[in-house]
Order: structure tokens, then sequence, then C-alpha cells
């Protein structure tokens, strides 16, 4: 295996972030856009303007009312700073209370049982949030979000299931408990997961209302594109085919990933600015900041598998290294991918420069936590 700087990695991940303008015919010219295009470029030197200083003697001759200008503007701040904490929280709130209504217990009980089980086990919600933040950047409303927030949330659940099987990556817990298969057996597991997933778009399409039908189509084909052959199946296919392999690149573990985790995140912010009314070049922006976080959650995953207890993390730790799967601490070596991680971060939030500040904010914020969380 050749041997490749950060810079060259950076090259490679990042050459699918800027992609050239592109003009629509109608919203479905939205739905999902090809991820490995020889056409993008790396975007990735830009730098902002150092902020000149004031010289000695104006400091000198204007310290009182320098200081007092800084106290106003340290209170204009504080007044006006994101809370993303409390953000968090009420939007976790409202998604849960969502996923809690839309699958209810029914005939079989056994099976929407177990759909039940994993999908309001907990996590993070990061894909709903993801998708209503995008909404209302765009000048939508939550609500023509949410069915769409709540379809890639029970999509992830169905990836978590069927990724947590023995014959897949073969896992006991999840989110602080048992698996799925180990509650109800593989045979329900397998059957909880593919049930998980057809709702999604059951629900997508009959619960999203306010929404013009054209968009909730571009929606679903956007949905359905970034969890088929051409996003998380593709992913998680060539992942099976590389564990312990000494000969996989940098290049195959970036395909492995902007399809495996990448995709349906990048499909959550698309979906929500989608159905929250974006313009197509405001979509196409979001769609490359969505890809960068989407490479960038992969990368401080594989990071924490090897930094993290099973207890922080809420699943078996180190188990990246002892069945031998390429990671990015693996390939770059952790230092590496830390600063791999934080790159991408930047790249990410300044596709959002051109938006809105304070709409912005709750999207830059879910940067900022994919960045730094802890587990």
């Amino acid at each position: 295996m050749r041997s490749m700087t950060l810079v060259d990695s950076w090259v490679q991940t990042c050459s699918v972030f800027n992609q050239p303008k592109t003009h629509y015919r109608s919203f479905n010219g939205l739905i999902y856009k090809p991820m490995n295009n020889p056409q993008f470029k790396p975007n990735f030197l830009k730098q902002t303007k150092p902020v000149s200083s004031f010289t000695i003697s104006a400091i000198i001759t204007r310290e009182e009312e320098t200081i007092d200008a800084e106290k106003d503007q340290e209170s204009k701040d504080s007044s006006t700073l994101f809370n993303f904490k409390s953000y968090m929280v009420e939007k976790a709130n409202i998604v849960n209370k969502a996923l809690d209504d839309s699958v209810s217990v029914k005939n079989p009980p056994k099976i929407h049982e177990a759909m039940r089980y994993s999908l309001l086990a907990g996590g993070k919600r990061v894909r709903p949030m993801l998708c209503i933040a995008a909404c209302e950047l765009v000048g939508g409303h939550q609500s023509q979000a949410m069915p769409a927030a709540c379809a890639v949330e029970m999509i992830h659940t169905m990836s978590l299931i069927h990724d947590d099987l023995p014959c897949m990556d073969n896992d006991d817990f999840r989110r602080g408990k048992p698996t799925n298969h180990k509650v109800f057996g593989e045979d329900v597991a397998v059957l909880a997961g593919d049930s998980l997933l057809a709702f999604a778009f059951e629900y997508i399409v009959t619960a999203t209302t306010g929404v013009a039908p054209a968009r909730v189509l571009a929606a679903v084909g956007e949905l359905a594109k970034s969890i088929g052959t051409e996003g998380l199946v593709a992913g998680q296919v060539v992942d099976l085919a590389s564990t312990g392999k000494a000969d996989v690149e940098l290049d195959q573990l970036e395909f492995i990933h902007l399809h495996k985790t990448a995709a349906l995140l990048e499909a959550s912010v698309v979906l929500g600015a989608i159905l929250g009314g974006g313009a197509p070049e405001g979509v196409e922006k979001l769609r490359r900041f969505a890809r960068c976080i989407g490479l960038l959650f992969q990368v401080v995953d594989d990071i924490l598998d090897v930094t993290k207890s099973s207890e922080e993390l809420g699943k078996t730790a180190g188990k990246d290294l002892v069945t031998d799967k390429v990671t990015y601490p693996k390939m770059m070596g952790l230092d590496k991918a830390r600063e791999f991680a934080e790159k991408l971060n930047e790249d990410a939030k300044q596709q959002l420069s051109e938006f809105d500040p304070d709409k912005a904010a709750p999207l830059i914020a879910l940067a900022d936590y994919i960045a730094h969380r802890d587990n």
C-alpha cells in the first residue's frame, strides 16, 4: 500500500464536495446525484483574511472606550447566542414523540414490539434534527419535514438492527441495551428491520402535509437512492469485503463511508431542504455540507472506537480493532485522523456561509457537535 500524506487524503476525500452548478427543469432533478463524479474538484485551500489589530497608540489613547465597546459586544453576543443544548432537547423530544406515535403495537404484536424496541431505544436523533434544521433554514416549518425526519430515523434504525446481526458485525449491545436479535431472535430482528424500511416510505408519503406532490416525490427518490446500491448497501458490501484485508487504500475507505454512513446523513439534510421549499442552488449547497459532515461522522466514530470505553459509547468499544476493520485511525494514525475531522468540519460550515447566520446556527452547531461528540 502506497504511503499517503494527510493532504493527499483530503484531496481524495474532499473531491466529492464541490460540484459544478447544475440547472434543474423540475424537482425530480433534485433526486440524488452520483457521489463519485470526476468533475468534482477539491476546494480546501481558501483562507480568511487575518483581522488587523489596533496599534499601540490607539489602545493607549482609547483604552476605556475600547473596553466599554467590548463589554457591549459581549452583552449583545450573549443575548443572541444560539443555545444548542436547548435546541437538541426540544427537537429530540418532538422527534421521540412523533416516532412513538408513528409505530403502534398492533397485530401481530411481536413484530411491532421489535420495531419499537430499537426505534425508541434512544439515540442522539442527529439525522432527524438535520432534516428539520435544513427545512427551517430554507424557510419551511418543521411540520413539513417531520414525517421525513421520522422516516430517516426508521431507516437508520433498520441499518443498526441489520448491522448488529451475527452475519454482519455480530454485536450484542446497541445504545446501552441488548441488540434486537438478542431480545427477539435473529428471524424477528431481520423482519423488524425490513418492516421499518418499508414503513419509512409509507409514512413519508402518507403523513407529509403542506408540501407540493413533486417535492414529496423528489424526497422519496432521494431517500431510496441513499440506501440502495448507490448508497448504504453499496458501502456495507464493500465494508464487509474489505474487513481483514491489508491492501485497502484511502479511496476505498472513502467509498465505504461516503455510502454506508454519509449517504443517509446527506439524504436527511437534502430531504429537509426539498420539503421546506428550498431552491435548487440552496439544496446543492446543503448537499455538500451534508456530505462533509457525513464523512466527519464516520471519522469521529472510528476515533471514538479506539479512545472510549463500551460504557461511554453505549456499544462495544474496540470492535473495529478486534474484527480487523479498516478505519481512519488505522490508516492515517490517530492524530491525523483528528486533524482530518477538524478539516471536514471547517469545510462543512463553509458551505453555509451564504445562508442567514441565525437560521444556519442549528446546522453549524450540529456540525460542531458531530465533530466533538463523546459517543
